[in-house]
């Protein structure tokens, strides 16, 4: 199939979740009256654009985001505020009469920084707030309607031998247990006089059983039959969690397990559509915690272009996100069907928006979650003086803000210049 397949899903993806990000914070801010003079997709030289309503929508050359232009973000400095230093205005008075300049005569009262605070949070929070919507839709789309890819009690594979998945690689080796008495489409259903219905039970079943022999009954064909298979010890690292376990001396823990040479059939199964809000939720947790540690798997991705050794768990930025989804429709495995490739690209484009989500929290201009988060001490401001019998003290003056928000900028670009460049030199594997 190729990988432009793959990279074009995920492309038109990203382009659809920042399209929808921006209509969540262009439609709540044009219902409350605020001016919104562009909407457009893209970057860049301008393709195609139209006027509307007061506002011009558009595509851009670069397709890389997009952005909604909300007039009169920043509210005029307060009396006292100081405007110029040295004889000349402040980055943060400059920047409030570019933000006044965006209204023309007339429209003073469509600035946003009039909006009440709860207002004010409604528009920044509606963009995150579709990315979380989208991303809780397309889980569902493949947990409830594709559905998961499960292991089952169906034998999938045999190892010919103890240790090998090929039979060149078995030479001197002890031959697997099961692989002279079972066939791949067996159906196990007992091990020993445990009845076992799915794989995470038949794995229990194995592990409770030990290196003794044991009946186990089987369907094949439609008719049901009894082997005996002797499962053999073999070392393996012990894992809790899904973590290995470390000894005290900081290394990896081995334990022994009966070993039987199966691998289960994967099949899709539809999940009720209630686990969708648990698996969502459980996404959003994961996406959560890496952004938590953000610096310093930065720093482990800067490292990696020294040492070359990068963190296959670790974060990626786009160029490496379109090279997952490159190889998703890439892959050659004749059991890679091309349902389990849409499968995978659905939940590619669901992890991005549900990054989109998290990322944009972040309590910090220009991020959604600064906005968001001088909506909520400008609110709490005002109830208090309100509750004191006091003046009212005004909108918060974000504007005092610009030299944060633009480090933060020059941050942002710098860390997706690494992520880029990593992907390319020391991509992950």
């Amino acid at each position: 199939m190729g990988s432009l397949p793959g990279i074009l899903f995920l492309v038109l993806g990203l382009l659809m979740s920042v399209g929808i990000h921006e209509l969540g914070h262009m439609i709540p801010a044009k219902a409350f009256g605020v001016k919104v003079s562009q909407y457009f997709i893209g970057f860049g030289p301008t393709l195609w654009s139209v006027s509307r309503g007061g506002t011009e929508y558009g595509i851009k050359a670069i397709p890389l985001g997009g952005f909604v232009r909300i007039a009169g973000m920043l509210a005029p400095a307060k009396p006292g505020t100081p405007t110029h230093k040295a004889g000349r205005p402040t980055l943060a008075e400059e920047a409030r009469k570019e933000s006044a300049s965006e209204l023309a005569p007339g429209e003073e009262h469509q600035a946003f920084w009039r909006l009440p605070a709860a207002k004010k949070l409604v528009v920044m929070f509606g963009g995150p707030l579709t990315n979380l919507v989208l991303a809780t839709l397309l889980l569902g789309v493949v947990t409830a309607g594709i559905g998961v890819s499960t292991p089952t009690t169906t034998v999938g594979a045999l190892s010919p031998c103890v240790g090998a998945t090929s039979a060149e690689d078995c030479a001197g080796k002890e031959p697997s247990p099961a692989a002279s008495e079972l066939r791949p489409g067996d159906v196990i259903r007992a091990w020993g006089p445990t009845q076992v219905s799915t794989w995470p039970e038949l794995s229990a079943a194995i592990a409770a059983g030990g290196t003794s022999p044991v009946t186990v009954t089987i369907e094949r064909d439609g008719q049901a039959r009894e082997v005996v298979i002797t499962p053999v010890p073999i070392e393996r690292q012990a894992m809790e969690g899904g973590k290995p376990v470390l000894g005290e001396d900081g290394r990896p823990m081995m334990m022994t397990v009966p070993y039987a040479g199966i691998s289960p059939r994967f099949d899709r199964q539809r999940l009720p559509v209630i686990t969708v809000l648990g698996a969502s939720a459980d996404m959003a947790i994961a996406t959560a915690k890496i952004v938590a540690t953000l610096p310093i798997q930065l720093w482990n991705t800067a490292s990696s272009l020294v040492t070359g050794e990068r963190d296959a768990t670790g974060v990626v930025g786009i160029v490496g996100v379109a090279d997952i989804a490159g190889n998703i429709t890439s892959a050659t495995a004749d059991s890679y069907t091309w349902l389990d490739r849409l499968a995978d690209l659905i939940m590619l484009v669901a992890g991005l928006n549900m990054s989109l989500f998290i990322f944009n929290l972040i309590p910090l201009l220009p991020l959604d979650g600064g906005h968001i988060l001088a909506g909520l001490i400008e609110g709490a401001r005002r109830l208090w003086a309100k509750a004191r019998g006091s003046a009212d003290p005004g909108p918060f003056d974000t504007a005092r803000l610009l030299p944060l928000s633009q480090a933060v900028f020059v941050a942002l670009i710098a860390m997706t210049l690494l992520l880029v460049v990593a992907d390319i030199v020391n991509p992950v594997i």
